[in-house]
């Protein structure tokens, strides 16, 4: 027993002797992976990796799914001095001519039949618009029709085999989710950035008529409008649309125009040429005690009105000024972009139920919405 110990002490006390050495003089051929640069100097491989699975935490499968479907959009259009055509203008600066100005954004490929979505604002006035797509291929679109409300546009391109990016359903969005911003910040390339869903319903932002932006903090720069915010499995939630800045760049507030408001524009554009919605003739407002004290209303939430058109559904069906509206066709309105959405969804024609205070009575009253006067484009 004494003999085997001793010959096991004298090979453990040669391998640590050998270790030594070899750290030493060679301490490379102790590290995994250890390589010699072309100039002889060490370094430090990782393995090969194999390529079956990403990394965890990964979102390449995402982005390889959706980015294809989202391209850029350039356009074009010709604008004059406002005063080129005074003679006295003319005479001290000559003939200014008329001068290009290009804009730039994104899209998303919605149908295997060329229609993309992109945001108003994006091709606003524009004379020509190209898309570019991630495979290179370029083609003129033509504006099938836009909402300035939503600050939503349908565009359509006559090309082959295009990606189409697979719809999902915002409404199961949660605060904390994560999700992908895919577009064309500032004209470099594509580029999708990370983040998470901030906060869902924002609306009183003063950006659009109609307002119930997804809130995420995915970094959305100049050129990512109309971009796609999609989710971990690839699939579209929202339209990228604007952004908080006092930089001009990403702050972590951005906002996009839910999927599920996107298939309600497209398809009134692409079947009747505009998004028909409903209007009764009122001016809203924020109910606040002055203004119900104001108007002898005892009411503690809803939305008071303070003026109605003459003649419109409103005054037909019987609300008054001092009225405040608590519920159209069963849904709460507690603010003033609530109602308006309220009202904008229902059929015009059709008769929906009103509830109202009027002092201290509560009533019902049935109106019957006209459709409502499409906004004149913005500046």
């Amino acid at each position: 027993m004494k003999r085997y110990w001793l010959l096991f002490s004298q090979a453990v006390t040669v391998l640590a002797a050998a270790y030594f050495v070899v750290a030493t003089l060679q301490p490379g051929w102790l590290q995994r992976g250890a390589t010699t640069s072309g100039a002889g100097i060490s370094l430090i491989e990782a393995p090969p990796s194999t390529g079956a699975q990403p990394a965890a935490g990964s979102f390449s499968a995402a982005a390889r799914k959706a980015a294809p479907a989202v391209v850029s959009i350039n356009t074009s259009k010709e604008v004059r001095h406002p005063r080129s055509n005074d003679p006295w203008f003319q005479f001290f600066f000559g003939d200014q001519g008329a001068q290009a100005q290009t804009g730039l954004g994104s899209g998303v490929i919605i149908s295997p039949e060329g229609y993309i979505l992109t945001n108003n604002h994006v091709v606003e006035g524009a004379d020509e618009i190209e898309v570019t797509l991630t495979d290179s291929r370029r083609a003129s679109a033509t504006v099938i029709g836009t909402d300035p409300d939503t600050d939503l546009a349908v565009l359509k391109v006559q090309l082959d085999k295009l990606p189409v990016i697979v719809l999902g359903d915002s409404d199961r969005l949660d605060v904390g989710d994560q999700v992908l911003a895919i577009g064309n910040p500032f004209g470099v390339g594509q580029t999708v950035t990370s983040g998470i869903v901030s906060a869902l319903g924002r609306n009183q932002l003063g950006i659009n008529t109609f307002e119930n932006f997804i809130q995420t903090d995915a970094a959305i720069n100049p050129g990512n409008s109309g971009g796609a915010l999609v989710d971990v499995n690839g699939n579209l939630m929202g339209i990228n649309t604007a952004i908080y800045s006092r930089s001009g760049g990403s702050m972590g507030i951005g906002f996009a125009i839910p999927v599920s408001t996107a298939k309600l524009v497209l398809d009134g554009i692409v079947r009747d040429g505009q998004v028909t919605r409903g209007w009764i003739g009122v001016e809203p407002g924020e109910l606040s005690p002055e203004l119900a004290q104001t108007f002898g209303v005892q009411a503690t939430r809803g939305v008071i009105i303070t003026g109605v058109l003459q003649g419109a559904p409103a005054a037909q069906g019987g609300i008054r000024p001092g009225d405040v509206i608590l519920s159209v066709a069963g849904k709460p309105t507690d603010n003033v972009s609530q109602l308006l959405t309220a009202v904008a969804g229902l059929q015009p024609g059709k008769a929906a139920s009103f509830e109202l205070q009027r002092g201290d009575r509560q009533l019902e009253l049935s109106v019957v919405p006209g459709t409502r006067p499409r906004m004149q484009q913005r500046r």
